[in-house]
């Protein structure tokens, strides 16, 4: 695992986002061309073990989103959301998935329209294994990736997510309680 240096990293987001109000926006385009070369090719080797696995690529991706949101079960309509697909696509994607015995669906109590989909042990162990097959292919790509150009992506990333590593402010920082006694 690579460890950078959160100054460097900062002073690389910051020189980015300001590159793309520039008339020269090589730096801002340099970050993005890093973050999606780095992301395309780790989501193609995902996708090419999902494969591996007899799992359609869109399908990983379901059980990703499900097993791995907050509560460990979504509704059809949050995987659609979750997977920029239609709800009908994803209401197909899930009867898929679950003729597979890979999710469980079932009926919300308080609105039967509504049905909650979540992951079962089978579909849990293919996550798992895919995982575990990636695990090493990617390893190994991102260490032949330069500390530079790993910085770069990730100081992307962090724009598209809104993130800064600056130190925050009085005014930023939330309200604490003080403990009194």
């Amino acid at each position: 695992m690579r460890v950078v240096d959160a100054g460097r990293l900062e002073r690389r987001r910051t020189i980015a986002v300001r590159s793309r109000g520039a008339e020269d926006r090589h730096d801002y385009f340099y970050s993005v061309a890093e973050a999606r070369y780095l992301l395309r090719k780790v989501f193609r080797l995902v996708e090419e073990q999902a494969r591996r696995a007899g799992l359609d690529p869109l399908a990983h991706q379901a059980l990703i989103q499900i097993y791995g949101s907050e509560t460990g079960a979504l509704k059809v309509r949050e995987v659609a959301e979750r997977l920029d697909i239609t709800p009908a696509f994803a209401s197909t994607l899930v009867q898929e998935l679950a003729d597979r015995g890979l999710v469980l669906r079932s009926r919300d109590g308080d609105d039967l329209r509504v049905m909650w989909i979540k992951v079962t042990g089978k579909g849990r162990s293919m996550l798992y294994q895919i995982d575990e097959q990636v695990q090493a292919q990617v390893d190994r790509f991102t260490q032949a990736v330069s500390e530079s150009r790993t910085e770069a992506a990730v100081s992307i990333l962090m724009f598209y997510a809104g993130v800064s590593l600056k130190r925050r402010t009085a005014e930023q920082t939330p309200a604490r309680r003080r403990k009194i006694g």
